[in-house]
């Protein structure tokens, strides 16, 4: 235990500090911070490095082997399909409303009550989940999938308000985050683990990547029915004046959130506890282990989005704003670019993504090669964000050519690699995204003057987009050099083969 401890704490210190050292520079030089600001900030990264490593390791304990226990045990009930598809149901309801992303995304959309958004992006997570089973059960291709409900996600935009637009694709985002990843993931492996075909492997990803058009649809659906006050929309965050506030904010906030993290947790305890009843799929040790799994879970967020929140969101919004008040916001965009490129690697649910990729590829997709295409995926998003701010110009110019590129490359590439690259984009925009670059994007509009509903709101979505180009061509790329490498093969057993002599029966030879 100690020694897996000691490895996630290191891999969270590699990850928080490169965005740590760029704010710091940013401080420094074009992006002063007021002292109380820094504290907070600095206070945050070490929340943020310590909440990781224990949320990682809680993740590995207990939310991966429940969510492949159910989904081995659903598999099993594939003759009797009702109940599976009502547990998946009920199971992608209950963990989006436990999301702690979602819960901030839902207090930014004005003109919406709380908990009307926040069930209908849990209901539509729910509808998704139980498509993703099918999917697998029923081996549909995913490029076919996400095509269809992409045109529909684009018909119903089209309807739809302009200003309510952003908001939609940024719920497909945040929804897909620490709390959900993991679990979800793992329930798509454990489907997939009783099919013995060779596809099975490729179909265990997809299912965050349906989980994401869910929300985006029934938000859609919701902006027809209700029209955001954009007036509003005007988020403001709390800036400490000396050390002391900080201190203050930090002691205020760590109560909220435990409180509201160990309500998020007790629906998916309360699935463990049910799920056990009915199965007995666990004995003794296993059973200990993920019970201290939910422990670790729980302290590590709690410490995550304390940090995320209270740490990172002032810094993000005062960098944003000095920056684009100056006569040089123009900078905005590739400092936006080498945030977002260092930013991702962040995430807690990334680390869970890399992982449970190169497993199933039995190491052929490393880590390092997934990590690098999120970071450039997600660096490209956030200077095309930047750039939204300074120009004002609609999001849809660029999600209508992102997403079709995406999906033409879907028929390109081997199937794993569309499942892993859609999953990737809801991976990416996690507490990270909702909780520094949201503001950065934010506090910039607003020293602008921009609207915040059309121009801020959005790089969520652009965020979860980029990936699904990125990992894909990745793919393309692999699958290139690999049809190469077997023309190269088949080129030289056919000079190796004209090199052979045969010889008759006499000891002549034989053209």
């Amino acid at each position: 235990m100690n020694r897996q401890l000691k490895e996630k704490l290191q891999e969270s210190v590699t990850s928080v500090l490169p965005i740590t050292a760029i704010v710091l520079l940013l401080s420094i030089s074009v992006a002063p911070l007021d002292a109380g600001v820094m504290v907070l900030f600095v206070f945050g990264a070490i929340l943020l490095i310590f909440g990781m490593g224990l949320f990682t390791l809680g993740a590995d304990m207990s939310m991966i082997p429940l969510g492949e226990g159910i989904g081995v045990q659903m598999s099993k009930t594939r003759r009797h399909i009702i109940f599976p598809l009502l547990t998946c149901l009920l199971v992608g309801v209950l963990i989006t409303v436990a999301e702690p992303d979602l819960q901030v995304l839902a207090t930014q959309i004005p003109g919406i009550p709380n908990p009307v958004i926040i069930l209908a992006v849990a209901a539509g997570v729910g509808l998704f989940l139980v498509v993703a089973m099918l999917r697998i059960l029923f081996r549909i291709p995913l490029n076919r999938l996400l095509l269809v409900f992409y045109i529909a996600v684009f018909t119903l935009a089209y309807f739809a308000p302009n200003d309510f637009i952003p908001a939609a694709f940024d719920s497909g985002g945040v929804t897909t985050g620490p709390m959900t990843v993991p679990f979800i993931m793992a329930l798509g492996i454990g489907l997939a683990t009783l099919r013995s075909d060779k596809n099975s492997g490729d179909d265990s990803f997809g299912l965050v990547a349906l989980c994401s058009v869910g929300p985006i649809l029934s938000v859609l659906l919701l902006g027809l029915f209700y029209t955001p006050d954009v007036d509003a929309a005007q988020s403001v965050v709390p800036m400490p004046a000396t050390t002391r506030d900080a201190v203050r904010f930090f002691a205020e906030a760590l109560p909220d959130y435990a409180s509201e993290i160990a309500v998020s947790l007790l629906p998916i305890f309360a699935v463990f506890v049910g799920f056990q009843l009915l199965t007995r799929r666990y004995h003794g040790r296993q059973i200990l282990r993920i019970v201290s799994g939910f422990v670790f879970t729980y302290l590590g967020l709690v410490l995550f989005l304390t940090g995320a929140n209270v740490g990172f969101m002032p810094a993000g919004s005062l960098i944003g704003q000095s920056m684009a008040a100056q006569a040089f916001r123009w900078l905005l965009v590739p400092v936006g670019m080498v945030v977002g490129y260092f930013i991702v690697a962040a995430e807690p649910a990334v680390h869970v993504l890399k992982k449970q990729v190169e497993e199933v590829s039995n190491g052929a997709i490393t880590q390092k090669t997934i990590g690098h295409g999120l970071s450039i995926g997600v660096s490209v998003s956030v200077g095309i964000a930047m750039l939204r701010i300074l120009t004002g110009v609609s999001i849809v110019w660029f999600l209508i050519p992102g997403y079709a590129l995406s999906l033409l490359l879907s028929f390109c590439v081997p199937p794993i690699y569309t499942g892993i690259a859609f999953d990737s984009g809801g991976v990416a925009s996690g507490p990270m995204t909702a909780t520094f670059l949201l503001p950065l994007a934010m506090g910039a509009c607003t020293a602008i003057g921009g609207n915040l509903m059309t121009d801020a709101f959005g790089i969520v979505a652009m965020v979860a987009m980029t990936p699904l180009i990125t990992i894909q061509l990745i793919g393309f790329h692999a699958e290139v050099k690999k049809r190469a490498a077997k023309r190269t093969m088949v080129q030289k057993l056919s000079q190796l083969e004209d090199c052979i002599v045969y010889f008759d029966d006499e000891g002549g030879a034989v053209s």
